[in-house]
C-alpha cells in the first residue's frame, strides 16, 4: 500500500473516528462558540491537522501536506460545514459541539455520529 495512501486513510478515519466520552459542555449558541474558538487554532498533532474557523463563515488549514478550504454556518444550534481537503470533498454536515478547557470535540450528523476532538491553541 502507497504510503501517501495510508496516510490518507488515517486522516479520513480520524474525521470521524470515534473519540473517548469526556466531559464537556454543549455549544449551541453561535457567539459561544466564536467566543471559544475566536483567535485559536484547532489542531490533532499526529496528522499536523491544524484549522482556523473564522467569524466570516471560512474555514482554512492544512493536514498531511494538503490544505484545507470550506465555509461553514451556525444552524438551529450545530455547527454546519462544507469542506475540501485537497481535491478530496468531505460530504455537507450539521455537528455537534462540545468544549472543555483547551479541548473542543465536533460529532457528526448533529449529534447521533462519530466524533473528533481537537487541541485549541
Amino acid at each position: 500500500m502507497d504510503r501517501t495512501f495510508a496516510k490518507t486513510c488515517a486522516f479520513v478515519l480520524a474525521l470521524g473516528a470515534a473519540a473517548p466520552v469526556a466531559a464537556m459542555d454543549a455549544i449551541s449558541d453561535r457567539s459561544d462558540f466564536m467566543n471559544t474558538i475566536d483567535g485559536r487554532d484547532l489542531r490533532i498533532g499526529m496528522f499536523g491537522l491544524s484549522l482556523v474557523v473564522t467569524d466570516d463563515g471560512r474555514i482554512e488549514g492544512k493536514a498531511l501536506g494538503r490544505s484545507i478550504t470550506g465555509q461553514w454556518s451556525w444552524q438551529n444550534g450545530f455547527f454546519c460545514r462544507d469542506i475540501m481537503w485537497g481535491e478530496r470533498e468531505i460530504p455537507y454536515n450539521c455537528q455537534l459541539v462540545e468544549a472543555a478547557d483547551d479541548r473542543m470535540r465536533f460529532t457528526t450528523d448533529r449529534g447521533a455520529g462519530n466524533s473528533a476532538s481537537f487541541n485549541l491553541r
